[in-house]
């Protein structure tokens, strides 16, 4: 009887389920033990990739292992948001993430994940101020004047951004409803080719973010017309917002925050979220992130779970009314 019990599959089943149990807690203590990717859904060059490639290496040191950034490009950040849902919930896979990963793109696209409950929140790590930027052959120095060619002529006006339904995107047809304009949208393949053709002339404008534009900004290259958020920036405190210079209720800023696949332990969440934290948290890297013209946030999982829900809310409404498809 004593052999029959020793070899019985229910006593190996139960063996197993212990060894299960007892390895789960042993990973979260002993994570990392090899390299974390961070995936960002973008070209290089752009603001979310800027951003992650400041902050990786600092949580590098934190964690004792390398963490790569890595560029999946497509559809807007599609691509690289469903690459990092379908990845395994270990915590070695992570996604920088933007407002048009979590926010705008599951009303423009047809994802084959749900952001929500696919991705797990692990902190917002920054708000992105955005202005206004023309190219200095277009005749305005003021938001005004600006508005004033757009209106004078219909369509003449162009605008780049990083993609249908990306930040810059959603920022100019905000723009276009409520001050009247009718600007040409001239959507690229990530901020930094949107930039570079700004600079070169080829657009008009772009409502960008000022982590890439500001060194442009300040050697002439580009003109910064109006800051997009609810206040002057700091970085350039002689150029008002829109809602000052003359199209009252406007506001927009952007976000990046850090997720993980849904089912990645919590143990696992909790020391990426601290690794993150005390990154933002190095004067440093604060100041070089003030400096770019962003405000360092570094929150909870929880808070930051909070708000990504209530920006989806707040953006499928904006996309309705707008009538904005991704075609």
């Amino acid at each position: 009887m004593r052999k029959i019990l020793s070899s019985s599959p229910f006593r190996h089943a139960a063996w197993a389920m212990a060894a299960a149990a007892a390895a789960g807690p042993a990973s979260a203590q002993t994570y990392p033990d090899k390299p974390v990717r961070m995936v960002v859904a973008f070209a290089p060059a752009g603001g979310t990739d800027i951003v992650a490639r400041l902050v990786a290496p600092r949580m590098a040191e934190l964690l004792g292992q390398s963490v790569v950034v890595e560029n999946r490009a497509g559809a807007g950040g599609v691509i690289g948001t469903e690459n990092v849902a379908k990845a395994a919930p270990d915590g070695y896979t992570t996604l920088m993430a933007t407002m048009g990963n979590l926010a705008v793109n599951p009303y423009l696209y047809s994802m084959r994940v749900d952001v929500q409950r696919d991705l797990k929140p692990v902190s917002k790590v920054v708000e992105v101020q955005f202005a206004l930027l023309v190219h200095p052959s277009v005749p305005a120095k003021t938001l005004r004047e600006f508005i004033d060619l757009a209106k004078a002529r219909p369509g003449h006006l162009t605008y780049s951004s990083s993609g249908i339904g990306g930040g810059p995107h959603l920022a100019g047809e905000l723009f276009d409803s409520l001050a009247g304009t009718k600007l040409t949208h001239v959507p690229y393949k990530g901020s930094g080719q949107s930039l570079s053709d700004l600079i070169g002339g080829q657009v008009s404008a772009s409502f960008d973010s000022l982590l890439q534009a500001l060194p442009y900004v300040r050697d002439g290259r580009l003109r910064a017309l109006a800051i997009l958020g609810s206040e002057r920036s700091p970085l350039l405190p002689d150029v008002p917002t829109v809602a000052e210079a003359g199209v009252p209720g406007y506001e927009f800023t952007n976000w990046y925050g850090l997720v993980a696949p849904a089912g990645t332990p919590q143990p696992v969440v909790e020391k990426l979220n601290g690794a993150v934290r005390q990154v933002l948290g190095q004067p440093d890297i604060r100041r070089k992130l003030e400096d770019m013209g962003a405000r360092v946030v570094g929150d909870s999982p929880e808070a930051f779970g909070k708000f990504i829900a209530n920006e989806n809310t707040k953006w499928e409404k904006v996309i309705r009314a707008a009538k904005i498809t991704a075609q």
